[in-house]
């Protein structure tokens, strides 16, 4: 019978529908079949949306959800600090169950504010065990999630058996979890090992993504994507993260490869990795998309990484003379349809689009901080935070209605996240106060 999503204002982020001031939205079988202003639907549960806003649900291309009981602790550190104190002090000290609630509690964290899709990138993986509790998590999680496995970044040895056992755990690529290779790249390791993990990936039908941006200053590791470029390493399969301080043929060398970017601009400005390159890379020919990367350091719903990016590259274009290179709408894009499309997905989630799996999201429009809405897409750039997402709809399935997530029992988690924190933290010999500044 279906669900017909009734009387919303639906911005559907595709170009042939556009924006319905009033609008259904038919779901059967898990998948969009009708949006129009009325839809007549006999017999489908309605699922009242008066006063709210529907659009796709956000797809976070980048997110380290296994710190996610760290949150807030990494507010004041630099990148020079985080390495070493998370991956240094930190995750050695995670036990398979750390990683599986910490992946657990992040990933249902970004559901709640309306990120449907997440690729999780997994480099807490000192083990097998490791490696299958974040698996586990995501598929613990009612969420479409992409499982990243990235080997530990101080490893060097090879990792295609440990790639390829994961892989046979997680087998389908048309399911709610799928799996992609997180590698160690260019500027962790050499080139030749950065080569053989794309080509482990490419064996098992792996997308890849790797972490490459340049800090002003250095002087190693400045053209990682010359290399990777040199060595046949790029492709439309490929995700470069974060990309602050590349050089403009490097990101020439993306646009032609068909390559993605996923920019996180909260961390990357908070943690001193440069601006955004988010004008840059749109200006090489590149849709970029966006990423939280990690809540010990920014806050994990996709809001505020949209409005970090508009007011950062608006005020870049400023200081240079420029006009304005980005609007609302384009950033709303690079949060749905065009992180979709990185991840391979764009032919099942990012746009309300008949024959696409019903990953919606609808915002309350009556709240006081949204209400009047003139102007939606610019209205959710200003003014949208986690607090309006009234309901979540993940394949057709209601994973959040009326403001909580539905069949999470949330006190059970709690409560096992407060302890992984307190034994890490104890181990650690931190205080969870605020006061710990890494040297």
């Amino acid at each position: 019978m279906g669900t017909l999503v009734r009387g919303g204002t639906v911005i559907s982020v595709d170009p042939a529908i556009g924006d319905l001031p009033r609008g259904d939205v038919l779901v059967e079988d898990g998948r969009i079949s009708a949006v129009a202003e009325r839809v007549d639907a006999p017999g489908a549960d309605v699922l009242d949306a008066t006063g709210m806003l529907v659009l796709p649900g956000f797809v976070d291309t980048h997110r380290h959800t296994w710190q996610a009981v760290f949150r807030g602790l990494a507010a004041d550190w630099t990148f020079a600090r985080y390495g070493p104190a998370m991956h240094g002090l930190l995750r050695p000290l995670y036990r398979p169950e750390d990683v599986l609630v910490g992946t657990l509690l992040g990933r249902l964290e970004a559901l709640h504010s309306g990120v449907t899709t997440v690729l999780d990138w997994c480099h807490c993986t000192d083990t097998p065990a490791h490696g299958d509790a974040a698996l586990d998590a995501l598929r613990q999680a009612p969420g479409r999630s992409v499982f990243c496995y990235g080997a530990g970044i101080a490893t060097d040895g090879p990792v295609a058996a440990e790639l390829a056992r994961m892989r046979d755990r997680c087998p389908d690529d048309d399911g709610l979890v799928t799996m992609a290779a997180g590698l160690r790249g260019p500027q962790r390791t050499t080139i030749e090992t950065t080569a053989a993990d794309v080509a482990a990936a490419r064996d098992l039908g792996l997308r890849v993504s790797v972490h490459a941006h340049v800090r002003a200053g250095a002087t190693t590791g400045r053209r990682p994507i010359a290399a990777m470029g040199e060595h046949g390493l790029l492709d439309d399969r490929t995700t470069i993260v974060h990309g602050n301080g590349l050089d403009d043929d490097e990101l020439a060398m993306l646009a032609d490869a068909g390559s993605s970017v996923s920019i996180s601009p909260d961390v990357e400005l908070k943690m001193g990795l440069g601006w955004p390159e988010t004008g840059r890379v749109l200006a090489a020919g590149i849709r970029p998309t966006l990423s939280v990367d990690n809540c010990p350091t920014a806050g994990g719903d996709m809001f505020s990484a949209m409005r970090t990016a508009l007011g950062v590259q608006r005020g870049l274009d400023t200081a240079h003379g420029r006009p304005p290179s980005l609007t609302s709408r384009d950033v709303l894009e690079f949060a749905t349809v065009d992180g979709a499309r990185a991840l391979g997905l764009g032919d099942r989630t990012g746009s309300i689009t008949p024959g696409k799996q019903a990953d919606l999201v609808l915002l309350r429009a009556d709240d006081l901080t949204l209400f009047p809405v003139n102007h939606p897409a610019g209205a959710i750039l200003s003014a949208g935070h986690p607090g309006l997402v009234d309901t979540v709809l993940v394949a057709g399935e209601v994973v959040k209605r009326g403001g909580a997530l539905v069949g999470v029992d949330l006190e059970e988690l709690r409560e096992r996240a407060l302890r992984s924190r307190a034994r890490i933290a104890a181990a650690a010999g931190i205080p969870l106060d605020g006061s710990w500044l890494p040297v």
